[in-house]
């Protein structure tokens, strides 16, 4: 059955309180990017919110639903699903997915995990007023990453689920040839007691993206970095008073679809040297030895390796030390996120004599545009017939139909923040060399904690 359109508009508040325009409203409710005043609203900090839109009162919904159904379940979240019962724990509430869908109706998407590790997002569909919510509908939309259905909008504004063997490219993430998109970053200085440092990634322009900086606010001395991979970092130093003020950097990226290119200034051999957490191992010889044997030539042994990937891996965010793109880590887990599939990639690449480099940044959403980006997302390169060729594992897990597509090309709805691993900056860290960067990493009192930013965007006529 199609629902009614959602909100177009779009604010933001630094105070992690987003207004998102999901792919999903009530049936029957008025279309709000009808109103002026809502269409006007682009994520710009600080931008008037009506209360029946905060999103910290969906949140607040779903998980007292969540938390009153396991108190009456032993601890644990059921759900019926084809023909079993799921006895679940809450991982995380999806805050970029949470709508209003019109008077007192509302969305949520929560990821569940059962005690074994799988993880199902479910999607949840609540009415009533804020701190009376009641669920009417859950259904569950993934199981670790890999979706049973996705949301298509219909001529008339209406959405409606899709089965993913009917989907189009661009419901499954991909945008060909082009994209433009004003791309936002949004965080909140925490507490201090003493003198900080924050570093912060500012993608730079390169043969496929075109990046202009529109806005950037941020409080303390500023100082604009390099590091040892090329990538542009901004330092803040802060001080106590700087707490709980705003940082937020506005860009408006052009971007082309990628695939095989030469880099005359990238010497290949530099990127099979291994870093902390890609470290030259035993386990990854092993294994680039069993996924390319017969195989010859290093563009046929990588997409052995591709394939080795893939089939033996599963997308999970759940579990112990995922996330840190740690190789020996993913590779006894056989699972992970982006981070965690490109590092075993790239380690075992390299073990095969295939020089292969990391990128990260953010997969800006194919199906609508603008809202929210959920979070970083990361991609690989590896060398070969005198070539750089991205590959992205992570997708190409979840949506098979284009795991031929991520062997090779780059979708043009993508933005690239920072390229590398361990990367060294003066001024730096006292922790050393920084994993990656993605998000601002702040180091106070001789700890580094890494700051969640909202990411969102907003698509423009290129």
């Amino acid at each position: 059955m199609p629902v009614t359109s959602p909100a177009r508009g779009f604010a933001g508040a630094l105070a992690a309180i987003l207004l998102f325009a999901a792919p999903l409203a009530a049936l029957g409710a008025p279309d709000p990017a009808d109103d002026p005043a809502q269409r006007s609203r682009r994520g710009i900090p600080g931008a008037e919110l009506p209360t029946q839109l905060l999103t910290a009162d969906i949140q607040a919904g779903i998980e007292k639903h969540i938390a009153d159904t396991k108190a009456r379940n032993d601890g644990f979240f059921p759900i019926q699903f084809n023909g079993d019962e799921l006895r679940l724990k809450l991982v995380r509430v999806h805050t970029e997915y949470l709508a209003n869908l019109g008077p007192g109706r509302h969305f949520a998407c929560v990821d569940l995990a059962t005690i074994d590790g799988r993880v199902f997002d479910v999607d949840f569909f609540l009415q009533g007023e804020p701190g009376a919510m009641t669920v009417t509908e859950t259904s569950v939309h993934k199981l670790n990453g890999v979706p049973y259905y996705l949301w298509k909008q219909n001529e008339d504004a209406t959405w409606r689920r899709e089965p993913v063997e009917e989907a189009t490219d661009a419901l499954m993430g991909v945008v060909r040839e082009r994209d433009a998109f004003e791309f936002q970053y949004d965080a909140v200085v925490p507490a201090l007691t003493g003198p900080a440092r924050l570093w912060m990634p500012i993608p730079s322009t390169d043969q496929f993206q075109t990046v202009t900086l529109q806005h950037m606010t941020a409080p303390g001395r500023r100082q604009s970095l390099t590091d040892n991979r090329g990538n542009r970092v901004v330092l803040l130093s802060l001080e106590p008073q700087d707490a709980g003020k705003p940082i937020s950097v506005r860009v408006v990226v052009e971007r082309i679809e990628t695939g095989p290119y030469a880099d005359p200034a990238s010497p290949a051999d530099a990127y099979l040297a291994p870093e902390l957490l890609v470290p030259d191992a035993p386990a990854f010889h092993k294994a680039a030895s069993e996924a390319t044997a017969g195989k010859t030539g290093d563009l046929v042994k990588a997409r052995a390796i591709y394939d080795h990937t893939i089939d033996t891996f599963q997308y999970k965010r759940y579990g112990e030390g995922w996330g840190k793109g740690d190789a020996l880590r993913a590779c006894d887990a056989r699972s992970g996120n982006c981070t965690d599939f490109h590092a075993y990639f790239i380690a075992v690449a390299r073990a095969a004599g295939i020089p292969a480099r990391f990128a990260i940044g953010a997969a800006i959403p194919s199906d609508r545009d603008e809202g929210g980006v959920d979070g970083y997302h990361c991609w690989a390169e590896f060398f070969a017939e005198g070539k750089w060729w991205p590959v992205d594992l992570s997708e190409a897990n979840k949506f098979s139909p284009l795991s031929t597509y991520y062997f090779g090309h780059m979708p043009a709805n993508r933005l690239e923040l920072s390229r590398g691993r361990d990367l060294v900056l003066d001024p730096g860290p006292e922790s050393g060399p920084i994993n990656f960067l993605a998000y601002p990493l702040m180091e106070a009192g001789g700890k580094t904690t890494t700051i969640r930013p909202i990411f969102s965007f907003r698509r423009v006529q290129n």
